[in-house]
Formats: structure tokens, C-alpha cells, sequence
């Protein structure tokens, strides 16, 4: 691999400048190694590094933390660095204290669910999303939905999977009703592109609240809440630095959070109660949306975890996850059977230009017949390398790639109501040899060029495979579009 690696470093000369990661894999990630194992699935969660867990241990072994909804000596002592990471988490986002507020969730789906029960949709005051949207934004359309509000989609556009910018400016200047809340990724979890952030001062100019996802985005890109201000912001720590799970973040401007309604209370989110006479009244800011007792013995590992990213630095990480994924989309598209026929179809672009390290694709035969993705997964697997297949919980964006449309949805509906996502995958590929889902692998924190050259060795070796095909449709794949044998 050293001639390889060497052409690569010709051709990435930026990559020279993110060494320390590769000293810094070798001392915290060295189980990677040893193991002999392509870790490619960042997105779905990024990997601790061994000092992140011996120091949240050596923590929690040398004091007496309680549960901190208390005034004892044990209780005091767990607020004090509850109230330490969300500060530290403020300041990672450069959000001021007079201006934001840092809710501590469950996760960043417990961030988002936050935002549609509390928001005050109305019959004037609707949804707008994006078509590219994980399935955690999605679901506030069943809270805006139950208040009579209405939901539109923006579109995308094809092949790039990029907002359509015309259809949405529209759409935000001619609202069906009156404005609300807006709601996009800042980094599309299927296709890895990274829409505009210049969206939200174009939507606050309009009258809209702004939601944005930063689950897929904050993990390689610096989020300055200084420069652009959404109203919310949904963070996973675990897709950041790997530990703690069970702790996420909503991020909401104290105006918004101000405006929104809570539709229950719950332990820890009143200040005062009665059954007697039937009241309660809520805490203001974060302490009336942090439900019950919060992971708070998991708390302190944020910071932790935000240390640890400050000293690898974020723009190294996002410059070495621009190198490798820059260098992996060349080759792939690159890739032709022996009768010259593609082997790779990517979904978005095929550049890393406003895109991040996620890359979404399929497998196709020497006759272009597509290649079951699970069985693509399946042999990687086999190999050693970790990587995703689905749609991603993002419907909407796979959809749109594949020319899925209403009809098909419907069509599957009807012949399946008990529907899952293998059966939607066979009744969809039926109907014309599109596909449900993808594969994907994406970069981040602990990647490395043995991890991406693992990969495309691993592609290359689907080269002249007949026998992994389903369906009987071949794919024009330089057009990103099914075409029917025949036609």
C-alpha cells in the first residue's frame, strides 16, 4: 500500500497536516489495529477514544455523586459539573448564555421530540420541511398534524440531492397559512451534503422559526451560534466523540424556548405542584424541559469528550475527512466492469464540494442489474469492515434518488399493510428495479487512508460479480436513473 499511500499524499497535500491523528489513533484507538478493523460508520456513531472512559472512571470512582435534585453535599457536587458540561457545551457552539440555552436529552431524537409536542402549531402557524430530513425530524409533522397545522415538503434536487433552492424560497415567501417553524439537516445524513446555513437568515427574514439538525454535522464541522442563530439546534454526543450514549442536547434560543408550550410536567420540570388543587407551575428555561432525573452520572463525560475533540482539533478532522472522502469518490466512480459498465452508483455528489464524509451508494453487475445492498453488507462484514445499509432513517432523500414516487409507495401499501423495510425493498425493486435503501460509509474522528483504501479494495472485488443481482432492470447509472430491460 505505500506506493498508494504515496500517490495520495501527492495528490492531498492537506493531508500532511492531520499526522497527529494518525499518533493519537496509534495511542487511543489502537484496539482498531490490533483488530484489523475498517470502522466506516461515523455517522451512525463515532468511537471513544480509551482516555475519554479512564478519565470519566477515574472521576466517578473518587467522589460521592447524587442524584442532583437536592441540596446535600452529594447532590451539590453532581449539579456543579451538570451545570459545568452545559456550559462547556454553550461554549464548543460559541453560544452565549444570554441567548441560548443547553437542554440535556436522552438523545438528539429526545431533543427534536422536545420541539414538536411544545411548539405552538396552529392552522396558522405550519411546518415546512425539507424532502432530506432524518425520520426524527419527520415525526413532528404528527404533533403539527393533531393541531391542524399545516405540513409541506421542500424538494430536492437530482442527481445532486441539494435543497431546491427556487421551490423553497417560494415556499417560504407564500406560506399556505402564515409562518412557523422550518426545519433541515445542516449535513444530509444519506447523501452527505451540506445545505446552506445562509437557509436560516433567509427564513427568519420571512417570519419562520428554524430548527436545525446538527447530528451528522457537528461531528467534523465547527456549529458557531455567533455567526448563524437558529431558534434550535438537535446535537448527538455519541456522533461527536463516540461516549457518552444516552446524552444529547437541543440548543434553543431563549425567546423560542419561551414560546413553547410543554403539554405535560413532569419530576424535575416544576418548580411547585397539587393535586388538591389541580396546578403546577413549571420551571423556566432548561430546568421545565429536562424530564425526571437526567444520565447525570453520564453528564460529565461530555466534557470530557469536548476536551478531547478541542485537542484533536475540528478543522483537522474536517480537513482529513475531506482528503479521504475526496479520494474514495474518485475511485468509486471510477469503477467499471470488465465490459466497461459501472460497478458504483453514488447518491449526491461526486464531489467534496458543500458535502461532508458521508457516502451513499449501490453495487451493480456487469449487465447493471442491481446488487442487493444487504448481501453487499454481508461480505464487507465478512472482511472486516464496519459499514451501514438501509435507508437511513431518511426516507425522503432515497426516495427522491431512486424516482420512488407516491404511486409506489401506495402501491407496496396496499399489497403489504403489516410493511417493513424488506418487504418494501422486494415490492419497490418489482416495480421497476429501483431500490429501497443504500450503503453507506462515512469518515470521521479516528479515520485514516488504510480505512478508505480497505474499502475500495473491498469494491474493487465485486468487479465482474454476476451472481449477487436482484430484479431483471438495469440502471443507466451516469444518469442516476432505472431503465426497463428492453426500452
Amino acid at each position: 500500500m505505500t506506493d498508494v499511500y504515496e500517490e495520495f499524499l501527492a495528490e492531498y497535500p492537506d493531508y500532511a497536516s492531520t499526522h497527529a491523528i494518525d499518533a493519537m489513533r496509534a495511542r487511543e484507538y489502537r484496539r482498531l489495529d490490533d483488530q484489523h478493523h475498517a470502522y466506516l460508520d461515523y455517522t451512525g456513531g463515532s468511537l471513544h477514544a480509551e482516555s475519554q472512559v479512564l478519565e470519566h472512571a477515574k472521576l466517578l470512582n473518587a467522589h460521592i455523586f447524587g442524584n442532583p435534585h437536592s441540596a446535600s453535599p452529594s447532590s451539590h457536587s453532581m449539579t456543579t459539573l451538570v451545570e459545568q458540561a452545559r456550559r462547556a457545551v454553550l461554549d464548543w457552539f460559541n453560544a452565549s448564555p444570554d441567548e441560548y440555552v443547553a437542554i440535556f436529552t436522552a438523545n438528539a431524537t429526545g431533543a427534536l421530540k422536545h420541539v414538536g409536542e411544545s411548539y405552538p402549531f396552529s392552522p396558522g402557524a405550519g411546518l415546512l420541511l425539507t424532502v432530506d430530513n432524518h425520520n426524527s425530524v419527520n415525526g413532528i409533522r404528527q404533533f403539527a398534524k393533531a393541531r391542524g397545522a399545516p405540513v409541506e415538503y421542500a424538494p430536492l434536487t437530482v442527481p445532486e440531492l441539494r435543497i431546491d433552492r427556487g421551490s423553497l424560497d417560494a415556499m417560504l415567501a407564500t406560506p399556505s397559512t402564515g409562518p412557523g417553524l422550518f426545519a433541515f439537516p445542516a449535513q444530509s445524513n444519506f447523501s452527505g451534503v451540506k445545505h446552506p446555513l445562509d437557509l436560516i437568515e433567509l427564513a427568519h427574514g420571512r417570519g419562520w422559526d428554524v430548527l436545525v439538525d446538527a447530528a451528522s454535522f457537528a461531528p467534523t464541522n465547527r456549529l458557531d451560534l455567533s455567526e448563524v442563530k437558529p431558534d434550535f439546534v438537535s446535537i448527538s454526543f455519541y456522533k461527536m466523540f463516540g461516549y457518552p450514549t444516552g446524552v444529547g442536547c437541543l440548543l434553543a434560543r431563549s425567546p423560542a424556548l419561551a414560546s413553547m408550550k410543554r403539554p405535560w410536567f413532569a419530576g424535575g420540570t416544576v418548580s411547585f405542584a397539587t393535586v388538591g388543587g389541580r396546578a403546577c407551575i413549571l420551571y423556566t428555561g432548561e430546568a421545565g424541559f429536562e424530564d425526571g432525573t437526567l444520565n447525570y452520572l453520564a453528564i460529565p463525560a461530555v466534557e470530557v469528550g469536548l476536551r478531547h475533540l478541542q485537542s484533536v482539533g475540528i478543522d483537522t478532522i474536517a480537513t482529513r475527512v475531506r482528503c479521504l472522502t475526496s479520494w474514495l469518490l474518485q475511485r468509486l466512480v471510477l469503477l467499471q466492469h470488465s465490459n466497461g459498465h459501472h460497478m458504483v452508483r453514488i447518491y449526491g455528489p461526486t464531489t467534496t464540494d458543500s458535502r461532508g464524509g458521508t457516502v451513499a451508494m449501490n453495487f451493480y453487475d456487469p449487465d447493471g442489474h442491481l446488487i442487493d445492498y444487504r448481501r453487499v453488507e454481508e461480505m464487507a462484514g465478512a472482511a472486516g469492515i464496519s459499514l451501514r445499509t438501509g435507508c437511513f432513517c431518511n426516507p425522503g432523500t432515497g426516495e427522491t434518488a431512486e424516482g420512488i414516487t407516491e404511486a409506489d409507495v401506495r402501491a407496496a401499501l396496499d399489497l403489504d399493510a403489516n410493511m417493513n423495510l424488506g418487504r418494501f425493498l422486494e415490492l419497490v425493486t418489482s416495480r421497476g428495479g429501483k431500490s429501497a435503501g443504500a450503503m453507506r460509509v462515512s469518515f470521521g474522528l479516528a479515520s485514516n487512508f488504510a480505512d478508505a483504501h480497505r474499502f475500495m479494495q473491498f469494491a474493487e472485488s465485486l468487479r465482474d460479480q454476476t451472481r449477487l443481482a436482484i430484479g431483471s432492470v438495469t440502471c443507466d447509472i451516469a444518469e442516476g436513473r432505472a431503465i426497463r430491460d428492453g426500452a
